[in-house]
C-alpha cells in the first residue's frame, strides 16, 4: 500500500466553524489545519480557484514522488479574490485549480466549481491516483457519496488525461462553458 499524501488547509475563519469541512476533517485527523501562514508546508500544491492553471499530470510527481503536500485554501466564496491574493503573497506553494466538477455540498449543490475545501481536496487526491484517500475524506459527510455520483464520468476522464491542456479540453465534453 502506498503512502498517503500529506493534506493540509489554511483556514481563514470566514465562515461558520460548525459547518466548515476543513475544520471537521481536522478534528477527525484527516488533515492538518493551519491558521498561520508560517506553519504551512514549504513544498507542494495549494488549491486556489483563480490561478488559471489546472492541477494536471505534470504536477503529480511533486505530490507522489517528491513528498510535496496538498493544501486547500479554506475561505468563503464571498471573499475569494481577497483571500487568494492574501494567501498567495505569503506562500511558495504552487497554485493550482481543479477542472470543473459539480459541488455536492448542501450550500452549493449542483453548482460547477463551487466546492467545499473537502470536495476540492478529495477530487485532487482522486486525480493523482489516491482515490481511497479522497473517498475517506468525503466519507465524513452525509453528502460525500453524492460528490462521487455527480462527478463519476468527469473524474474518470480527468484522471486519464495525459496533460493539463487535455484536462482543460475535457471540461467541454461535460459542461456547457464558453471557450
Amino acid at each position: 500500500m502506498s503512502k498517503d499524501i500529506s493534506v493540509h488547509a489554511i483556514w481563514l475563519a470566514q465562515d461558520d466553524p460548525k459547518k466548515n469541512t476543513a475544520v471537521k476533517l481536522s478534528r477527525r485527523g484527516d488533515l492538518k489545519l493551519h491558521e498561520k501562514f508560517t506553519r504551512l508546508p514549504r513544498r507542494g500544491i495549494i488549491l486556489e480557484p483563480l490561478c488559471g492553471k489546472v492541477l494536471g499530470p505534470e504536477d503529480h510527481s511533486l505530490l507522489l514522488e517528491e513528498n510535496g503536500s496538498l493544501v486547500g485554501l479554506d475561505c468563503s466564496w464571498a471573499h475569494i479574490e481577497d483571500s487568494v491574493k492574501q494567501v498567495m503573497a505569503k506562500t511558495k506553494l504552487k497554485g493550482r485549480m481543479l477542472p470543473l466538477l459539480l459541488a455536492a455540498n448542501p450550500v452549493n449543490w449542483g453548482k460547477p466549481g463551487k466546492m467545499t475545501t473537502a470536495e476540492a481536496l478529495a477530487a485532487s487526491l482522486y486525480l493523482i491516483g489516491k482515490e481511497d484517500q479522497g473517498r475517506k475524506l468525503l466519507a465524513a459527510f452525509s453528502w460525500g457519496d453524492q460528490f462521487w455520483i455527480l462527478n463519476k464520468e468527469p473524474l474518470e476522464a480527468y484522471a486519464e488525461a495525459k496533460s493539463s491542456a487535455e484536462l482543460v479540453e475535457l471540461q467541454f465534453q461535460f459542461f456547457n462553458i464558453e471557450r
